[in-house]
């Protein structure tokens, strides 16, 4: 079965509600699921009752979730290649180093990059601690880097390793006419090297065993950004699902909500036509449901429009919890 859905889409289209009670739905199930979020604005918490972190927790039976810190994820990621730095570099340029890495959790980039550090030690553990990675993504465009990184980061990281093994090599050289020559380690070019095959690694397994589902309401803005979307996704090879179209209203209406129907009908009438006809493969609707959808009996209902994107059926195991929060 396909092991890691992603849901996005623009702001405020119901991505984490679905998110959720698709998460919900296959834990009842039985399939072992954890449910995160990368948006910086998370609401998942707010959606399923729960205190969450950083660290996947307890959400339900078979059900685990977590809230990703983009930036708190970066300070640890550079606290980590300081004490690499400390080893590797003179010691009266440290000062320097340091703070040009402190200036770095704020730049740029490194946000999304440590995120994206993040999310590969949770696909590297689906398959083995949970069954089933629902990934409640940040809206489109933070979606979009984060899902192209892999390919961006690569070479440039092999330039890094590159350059850093020449210096390596120099110094090596000096040494040895100086007759100083002896086998080193290098923290900062293992580190490197590490990280470009786990990122290769990454590469893989989202063409795999990944796939997105764009959401967005029955609206002409969401729908063009969604088109967008699709085919900047395409193009970084990242495979896409069924594009789920939420808060689709029904019966008869008169006035405004009867302009509103007609507008509804002709997006969806593109939706069905640029993404396919209805089903798993193509085009979900899901109506407009009342209440705010929280909770276990709201994402329930929810949940019970999305059969259509079930897995095949897997054998239940026991989730083991986590460890705890350090």
């Amino acid at each position: 079965m396909l092991l890691i859905r992603f849901f996005g889409g623009k702001g405020g289209v119901g991505k984490t509600t679905l998110a959720a009670a698709f998460a919900v739905r296959q834990a009842r199930r039985g399939v072992r699921t954890l449910v995160v979020s990368t948006d910086p604005a998370h609401s998942l918490g707010d959606v399923l009752g729960a205190t969450l972190s950083d660290e996947p927790r307890p959400a339900g039976e078979s059900l685990l979730a977590a809230e990703i810190s983009g930036e708190r994820q970066a300070g640890r990621r550079v606290a980590e290649v300081l004490e690499d730095a400390r080893h590797a570099v003179p010691r009266e340029v440290l000062p320097a180093v340091e703070r040009h890495l402190r200036r770095a959790v704020e730049s740029p980039g490194t946000v999304e990059s440590a995120l994206l550090d993040r999310l590969t030690d949770l696909v590297e553990r689906t398959g083995k601690d949970w069954d089933l990675l629902v990934v409640d993504s940040a809206p489109t465009g933070h979606m979009l880097r984060l899902l192209s990184l892999p390919e961006l980061l690569t070479p440039w990281i092999e330039g890094l390793a590159h350059n850093r093994k020449q210096a390596r090599d120099v110094d090596r050289f000096a040494d040895g006419l100086l007759g100083q020559a002896g086998a080193q380690r290098d923290p900062l070019l293992e580190r490197l090297q590490s990280r470009r095959q786990r990122l290769e690694a990454l590469q893989a397994r989202l063409r795999a065993d990944a796939r997105v589902h764009l959401v967005l309401v029955p609206e002409r803005l969401p729908l063009a950004e969604t088109e967008r979307a699709a085919d900047q996704l395409t193009e970084a090879g990242v495979p896409l699902a069924a594009v789920l179209v939420n808060r689709v209203a029904s019966g008869e209406e008169s006035g405004v909500l009867a302009r509103r129907r007609d507008q509804e009908h002709t997006v969806l009438a593109r939706v069905r036509e640029r993404f396919g006809g209805d089903g798993a493969s193509g085009v979900l609707t899901v109506p407009l449901l009342p209440g705010d959808l929280t909770g276990a009996a709201g994402l329930d209902e929810a949940g019970a429009w999305l059969q259509p994107l079930d897995p095949q059926p897997a054998d239940p195991q026991p989730l083991d919890p986590p460890p705890a929060d350090s």
